[in-house]
């Protein structure tokens, strides 16, 4: 993998940059859609290429070990064969899921013992069988194996943790050099920065991170519960030592505000359910605000969902319609509003990479941020 810098802003660590993979290019800052099971909820593959325009989804190494099973992906060659997206692909390696399995786990310096949430048998994660089953998964971008922190949680736990997590990533090195891609491309691993809410933690993560000189880095533990102005903190931390030459993963965040902040932060590479886990409960982000098309007041507008935007899906449906397929759990609700929040999401990140590269990104941040949070 490689990552060029291409323009940086001069009032904030906002910088526009391209990564370029065996499955094509990503222009960054970027989203990256959450398909966690291979597929983006209630959204096609063509329309992620042609509507929302999405340079790279993501998936989730726990989900797809239990369904379809590993044996099936290998079979397929692949999670881009079985699926059909030919763009590339991020996976999670399975330590978020593993870590919200609170009552069916169990952490040691081995790894985790846990039962499925799907027929309840017992499985062990470790670092090197976690770094094997993202080789047979064959995602381009592979993390490595952590223990993702709770939040509240104390200084000494979060402390053990981060070391543990550290020693994980030794041997999700060593097991990712040497063993060789399953299919005919290189894939590239990011290790990932721990450390809750605590600044000398982050600072000692990014640092010990830095030190493996992987081809990208990642921050993990954040939008867990804790407040913005924390996950902006650490991420200030975090972004000041993490080498610059080398994109930079916000796992698992977040709102459109949360996006920009960090953006704004020095980071390129973002995921989140929220879009379309809002949008299936009836949630619109937009330009102008955010939307709850539940709202009795959308029952007889008969404007387009969004005039501004040029999703066709925004221009030929009504509000007035889209309430109706969401109130009546209409599947073709959800796929629109998806469809709708998605565009979005790539649309924002989009015009933030605009804004870096003709110098102006700052000034817009600010304005957007006052805006998006308004509830229309």
């Amino acid at each position: 993998m490689k990552f060029t810098l291409q323009a940086q802003d001069k009032l904030s660590q906002a910088r526009a940059g391209v990564m370029e993979t065996a499955h094509g290019k990503i222009e960054t800052p970027i989203f990256m859609p959450v398909g966690t099971a291979g597929t983006v909820k209630a959204v096609h593959q063509h329309e992620l290429v042609n509507d929302i325009q999405a340079q790279i989804i993501l998936g989730n190494t726990y989900h797809l070990y239990l369904r379809p099973g590993l044996d099936v992906l290998q079979k397929a060659g692949g999670l881009h064969k079985f699926n059909g997206w030919d763009k590339p692909i991020l996976t999670d390696s399975g330590g978020y899921q593993v870590y919200s399995l609170t009552e069916v786990r169990k952490i040691r310096e081995e790894g985790v013992t846990f039962r499925s949430h799907v027929d309840g048998s017992k499985h062990l994660f470790t670092p090197e069988n976690v770094m094997d089953t993202q080789r047979v998964i064959g995602a381009d971008i592979i993390m490595a194996f952590d223990e993702c922190t709770p939040y509240p949680c104390d200084y000494n736990y979060a402390r053990r943790s981060l070391d543990m997590t550290h020693r994980w990533l030794k041997r999700c090195c060593d097991r990712f050099d040497s063993t060789k891609p399953l299919y005919g491309y290189d894939q590239t691993l990011f290790p990932i920065v721990q450390g809750s809410v605590y600044k000398d933690l982050r600072a000692k993560s990014a640092e010990v991170i830095a030190s493996f000189e992987r081809e990208g880095n990642a921050i993990g533990g954040l939008s867990v519960g804790e407040p913005a102005e924390e996950m902006y903190a650490m991420t200030e931390v975090v972004t000041a030592i993490l080498p610059k030459e080398k994109p930079r993963y916000l796992m698992g965040v977040g709102t459109p505000i949360n996006i920009l902040e960090n953006i704004a932060l020095g980071i390129d590479m973002f995921d989140c359910v929220m879009p379309t886990r809002n949008a299936r409960n009836g949630m619109l982000f937009t330009r102008n605000g955010i939307i709850n098309i539940k709202n009795e007041k959308w029952k007889a507008d008969f404007s387009p969902i969004e005039a501004e935007s040029d999703l066709m899906m925004d221009q030929f449906y009504t509000k007035a319609y889209l309430r109706h397929l969401i109130r009546s759990q209409e599947i073709l609700g959800a796929q629109i509003a998806s469809l709708h929040n998605l565009h979005f999401y790539l649309w924002l990140v989009k015009q933030a990479r605009e804004k870096i590269i003709d110098g102006t990104f700052y000034e817009w941040k600010e304005k957007m941020v006052k805006v998006l949070g308004q509830r229309l």
